[in-house]
């Protein structure tokens, strides 16, 4: 039996809404969502709230390095939309993202929110079965 190397990778960012933004945080997602929704090159994308502590979590599959790329290029209005209403409390990669993808997640001082880079071990999908199908 043969196992092929999926390239997908998971991005999961939990957000601290700030204080007296949780509207303003709600508004600029669900446009950010909606752009994505027609626009972006993502796979998944899923975006839960916790209200009481306030924290949302955003989960974003992507094909690979390129379409993060694509991402970036195509949506980075509505990121920094998004970006006035939250921080990032903490950021995952799951997958093994290229050298320039995990540098453009770095400021210019080496510095960064935290991340934390856990490669594929195995595992499959079924969403571009589903996709076919639909």
């Amino acid at each position: 039996m043969k196992i092929t190397n999926s390239s997908t990778i998971l991005f999961r960012n939990t957000m601290r809404i700030t204080d007296g933004h949780l509207d303003g945080f709600r508004h600029a997602i669900a446009q950010a969502v909606t752009f994505t929704r027609e626009h972006g090159p993502q796979l998944m994308v899923e975006v839960f709230i916790d209200e009481e502590r306030m924290l949302a979590h955003s989960f974003q599959l992507y094909r690979d390095s390129d379409a993060i790329r694509a991402h970036w290029r195509l949506s980075d209005p509505y990121i920094r939309e998004v970006m006035e209403h939250c921080t990032v409390q903490h950021f995952e990669i799951f997958g093994e993202p290229d050298h320039d993808i995990v540098a453009a997640l770095k400021t210019p001082d080496g510095e960064s929110f935290p991340f934390v880079i856990s490669p594929r071990l195995a595992g499959f999908n079924r969403l571009e079965a589903h996709d076919r199908e639909q």
